[in-house]
């Protein structure tokens, strides 16, 4: 495994673990909007912090926002739905449903996004193999969800 695929990992794994224990915050605070919130507050100072300290020179006054297209500023509002949502879920389906669902969503949209190549990411064409791959991910998906007898 090279040290990206090691990295998405690691991030994915990082979505769990994140995802459920805030699902728990949101329990124990009795609100799942009030736990994003403190999610999403402590993301905003890590983030904060660590562009003050690797800047390098960049800055929001030297950047032309008005040539940025107007739905990118959008992709905040995907990760409070993404986000509100696995905190909600969770104590209701598992981390483990939760998570296999939100993975199956995950790889189909970023399969139709490379394959189109939108938001400049680098294009990959759907082939037999990937259509395969998405099948044996359904089934995947059913047998993590099958409940035991």
């Amino acid at each position: 495994m090279n040290t990206f695929a090691l990295l998405a990992v690691i991030a994915g794994a990082s979505i769990a673990l994140q995802a459920s224990m805030n699902a728990q915050l949101g329990q124990l605070l009795g609100s799942s909007l009030l736990a994003t919130s403190f999610a999403f507050f402590s993301s905003f100072i890590l983030v904060g912090v660590v562009s003050a300290i690797n800047s390098k020179g960049v800055s929001i006054s030297s950047i032309n926002l008005l040539q940025v297209p107007w739905y990118l500023w959008a992709s905040g509002l995907f990760s409070v739905l993404g986000v509100a949502s696995f905190y909600f879920l969770i104590p209701k389906m598992g981390a483990g449903n939760v998570m296999s669902f939100a993975l199956t969503g995950q790889l189909a949209i970023s399969i139709i996004i490379s394959h189109f190549g939108f938001f400049d990411s680098p294009v990959k064409q759907v082939d037999w193999q990937k259509s395969f791959g998405i099948v044996m991910m359904i089934a995947g998906l059913i047998l993590i969800n099958k409940e035991a007898k």
